[in-house]
C-alpha cells in the first residue's frame, strides 16, 4: 500500500537520463523501467518539484509514457540546482573519528555547480590529489520556498530525497591553507547525486534510513540517519533562518562513521577503485576512480 504524506498522492521515483548536458526527465516505473517525461516537464527542478508540479506528475499513468530502451546513463536527478548546501560533522561518531568536537549548531559549507555529477559517472581525481575520501549522505531536495520555517513545518517544504557522495580530498581540505574545508570539497565532480529522487511521500521517516558505502566490495560505512545530531527537519528550519531555500535546492546532511580519514591507519582511494553507496529505498550509485588526465 502506498504511503501518502502532505497530500501529494502516489509515491514516485524521478530521474534524469541521457548524455551529460543533454539529460531528459523521466520516472522509474514499478518494473524498474525508465519512462520519458520530456513531453510533460522541461526538467526536474524549480516548479516541477513544487507541490503543484508534483501533483501534476502524480496524476500520470506511467504505462502510457514512452518506455526508454536500454540502460542509458543517469544524470543527477534534479536540475537546475540553485544551491547545494552541505552539513559537516552531523553524526557524533563521525565527529569522534575525525577528532572534532560535537558541534553546538550545524556546520555549513557549500558545493558549487562544477561538483554536480551523475550517480555513476567516473570520479576523476584532481591534479595533485593524494588523500581522496568517500562520504555517503542523505540529500534533501526542496520543493517549496522556505524562509524562517519552523522545525514542526519544515518537512512540508521537502520534495524528496536522494543519495550524495560528498567526495573529499583530505590533503586539500586539512593541510593546505588553514583547514579550509571547501578546498577539499568543491573540486570537479565531487557531488555525485542520484540515482533518482524519491518523493517525500515514499519516505515514511527520513530519520530511520540505513546508509552505507563500500570500496572495491568491502563495506566501509554502515550508519543510520537516526544517529544524526541535527535531524532533517532541524536542518531545513535552521538553514532557512540564514538563506531562502528554493525549489530544487539541495541539502546534504552529513556522513556516518567509516570514512577513510577515520581508519587506523587512514585509507584513501586510488585510481581504479570502485566506490558504491546506498540508502534504504533510494537505490545505489557507483563511481570508478580515474587518475587525472594531466598529473
Amino acid at each position: 500500500m502506498s504511503r501518502v504524506i502532505h497530500g501529494l498522492g502516489e509515491p514516485m521515483k524521478l530521474l534524469r537520463y541521457g548524455p551529460k548536458g543533454r539529460e531528459k526527465p523521466g520516472l522509474l516505473d514499478d518494473d524498474g523501467a525508465i519512462r520519458d517525461l520530456s513531453k510533460v516537464v522541461k526538467d526536474l527542478g524549480g516548479d516541477a518539484l513544487s507541490p503543484a508540479g508534483l501533483k501534476k506528475l502524480k496524476k500520470l499513468k506511467p504505462e502510457k509514457l514512452k518506455k526508454v530502451p536500454g540502460k542509458p546513463r543517469l544524470g543527477m536527478p534534479v536540475s537546475p540546482i540553485g544551491k547545494l548546501i552541505c552539513v559537516g560533522l552531523n553524526y557524533a561518531d563521525h565527529a569522534a573519528e575525525a577528532g572534532a568536537k560535537i558541534p553546538e549548531e550545524p556546520v555549513l559549507f557549500v558545493k558549487t555547480p562544477n561538483t554536480y555529477a551523475g550517480p555513476n559517472d567516473r570520479l576523476v581525481f584532481p591534479r595533485g590529489a593524494s588523500k581522496m575520501d568517500w562520504e555517503v549522505e542523505l540529500a534533501i531536495v526542496m520543493g517549496r520556498r522556505a524562509r524562517y520555517v519552523t522545525k514542526e513545518n519544515a518537512l512540508k517544504y521537502v520534495a524528496g530525497y536522494t543519495i550524495c557522495n560528498d567526495v573529499s580530498e583530505r590533503a586539500f581540505q586539512i593541510e593546505r591553507g588553514g583547514s579550509q574545508w571547501i578546498k577539499g570539497k568543491f573540486c570537479d565532480g565531487f557531488a555525485p547525486l542520484g540515482p533518482w529522487l524519491v518523493t517525500a511521500d515514499e519516505v515514511k521517516d527520513p530519520q530511520k534510513l540505513g546508509l552505507w558505502c563500500a570500496v572495491n566490495g568491502t563495506r566501509m560505512q554502515n550508519g543510520n540517519t537516526s544517529t544524526m545530531i541535527f535531524d532533517c527537519a532541524h536542518l531545513v528550519s535552521y538553514i532557512s533562518d540564514f538563506i531562502t531555500l528554493e525549489p530544487g535546492d539541495v541539502i546534504i546532511t552529513g556522513t556516518p562513521p567509516g570514512v577513510g580519514l577515520g581508519k587506523k591507519p587512514p585509507v584513501f582511494l586510488n585510481p581504479g577503485d570502485v566506490v558504491t553507496l546506498g540508502i534504504d529505498g533510494m537505490g545505489t550509485q557507483t563511481q570508478t576512480c580515474v587518475a587525472p588526465a594531466n598529473r
